[in-house]
């Protein structure tokens, strides 16, 4: 089964490697390429690819905005984005994953290994470790207005639910998780299931921002 990629980059030559690369690649297909945030959104719903490889900041709208209107207005299975960028604590990477991104992608990736991280991204995956989504969350979400932060939502899950949310936003593994709760990966994976649901989530990297801006997590919390 081919994975479809779409490549958003303003830059031309940057789009070109990576649609050389994907191409070239088993198993892999370029959906499409655009230069922009709004021909991303379009070619997305035009296409329905599975990843979509995008630029944090492009001309017009942003990444940011594009990644919002594509998870919007895509029906399921959503394509997963991935944002590129040159920082991995540029702060445009938080609000990406605030907004729904699978995760991100240094602009210095080795081929191989920006390869890789498309096929693991397509089953489902992490591209980055739980301790990097933790460090990055930790360093952003202690600057946000403490009024400003989430203060409803949490009350609609179950004490289990809670304490699921709570272990994953220290950045704990659903193995981890199920060890500590001395249950199945697949029961771990049914209560975040339900936790996203509940509250209107699309990412594991949106569960742990949730978990900070609610206070349910604090920066510099042990796991």
């Amino acid at each position: 089964m081919t994975t479809t990629v779409l490549i958003v980059d303003d830059q031309v030559l940057v789009r070109a490697g990576l649609a050389a690369l994907v191409r070239a690649a088993p198993g892999l297909d370029v959906a499409g390429e655009a230069a922009t945030g709004e021909e991303a959104v379009e070619l997305a719903a035009r296409h329905r690819p599975d990843v979509v490889l995008m630029d944090i900041r492009l001309p017009g709208i942003s990444g940011i905005a594009a990644l919002e209107r594509i998870l919007a207005d895509a029906v399921e299975p959503k394509p997963k984005v991935v944002m590129l960028t040159v920082f991995d604590l540029d702060q445009y990477v938080y609000a990406a994953l605030k907004a729904g991104a699978s995760g991100f992608l240094l602009k210095d990736t080795p081929p191989e290994r920006l390869l890789t991280a498309v096929e693991l991204i397509a089953d489902g995956e992490l591209l980055f470790a739980p301790s990097v989504t933790r460090r990055l969350v930790e360093t952003f979400a202690h600057r946000a207005d403490p009024a400003r932060r989430r203060t409803t939502g949490l009350d609609a899950l179950t004490d289990r639910e809670t304490h699921v949310l709570h272990l994953v936003g220290q950045g704990l593994t659903n193995e981890d998780v199920a060890s500590r709760l001395v249950v199945t990966v697949a029961t771990v994976k049914t209560h975040l299931n339900r936790v996203m649901s509940k509250l209107g989530l699309t990412s594991r990297a949106q569960a742990v921002v949730v978990a900070y801006e609610s206070g349910l997590v604090t920066p510099g919390e042990s796991p």
